[in-house]
């Protein structure tokens, strides 16, 4: 089966990791709302906004993104793949199978899951135009261009250092580990697969002054209970509610 690029909606879970964001602001910063109704008690909530995402390069939470998804923006339409299971990350040695760098390997830095692309470093590189401006000519830059997980790389096998297909599976312990079918060695999980938009590792990451500590974190403050912020107020406070409340109807 196969769905169109004007079809998704979801960011992946991998670009929520990368981005270090919450879920609710990554959402809310690539969401256009046309038209909702007031927040008012005798209006229906209803919201008129853009569902379809054309993604690319940029980062759904960017600014860049936003704008080439503005209506009336006409886009040649792309087709998706669906993959039930990803199995590249950052840090993964790969080998190129087509274009020009076709049988060279290198090593992943960026994934946009949602295209099914990796960006390969130092190869599959293109010229591009850039600051081109009234009599000024512009400058060309060279940068990486994606390559499609599905048929046009390949992971790289750490045994004899050849292409791969893997699979996933179990290990005795219970953890679950990218296989090899060719030789059936484990390819681990590269360290850089840690790396968000804030830092490469968390151990490098240097807590600032506003940072929330781990310690802090991890300590459960809140006790859920089936009683209302006011209920839980007068409880501290020892206070107890004598006053029969009159009753109220609703048409």
């Amino acid at each position: 089966m196969r769905i169109t690029g004007q079809m998704l909606k979801k960011v992946h879970e991998l670009s929520y990791k990368y981005a270090n964001l919450p879920e609710r602001y990554v959402n809310r910063a690539k969401a256009q709302v046309f038209w909702k109704t007031p927040n008012e008690p005798n209006y229906q909530e209803k919201v008129m906004e853009k569902k379809k995402y054309r993604f690319t390069m940029n980062r759904p939470w960017s600014g860049q993104f936003r704008q080439q998804n503005m209506p009336r923006t006409l886009r040649k339409k792309v087709f998706v793949e669906p993959i039930a299971e990803w199995s590249f990350f950052r840090g993964d040695r790969v080998e190129i199978l087509v274009g020009k760098d076709k049988g060279k390997q290198g090593i992943v830095k960026q994934l946009i899951p949602e295209r099914n692309w990796v960006v390969v470093e130092g190869l599959n590189c293109h010229m591009r135009k850039v600051g081109a401006d009234g009599d000024y000519p512009g400058v060309f830059v060279k940068s990486e261009a994606p390559l499609l997980v599905t048929n046009q790389v390949a992971l790289v096998d750490p045994a004899d250092l050849q292409a791969t297909e893997i699979e996933w599976r179990f290990t005795e312990e219970g953890d679950k580990v990218r296989v090899s079918t060719r030789s059936g060695r484990i390819i681990p999980l590269p360290k850089e697969q840690e790396e968000t938009f804030d830092y490469k590792t968390k151990k490098t990451y240097l807590e600032r002054e506003k940072d929330t500590v781990a310690k802090v974190v991890e300590e459960i403050t809140f006790k859920p209970t089936l009683q209302t912020f006011e209920m839980e107020i007068m409880k501290e406070m020892g206070i107890q509610e004598e006053r029969v409340p009159k009753k109220s109807f609703w048409y």
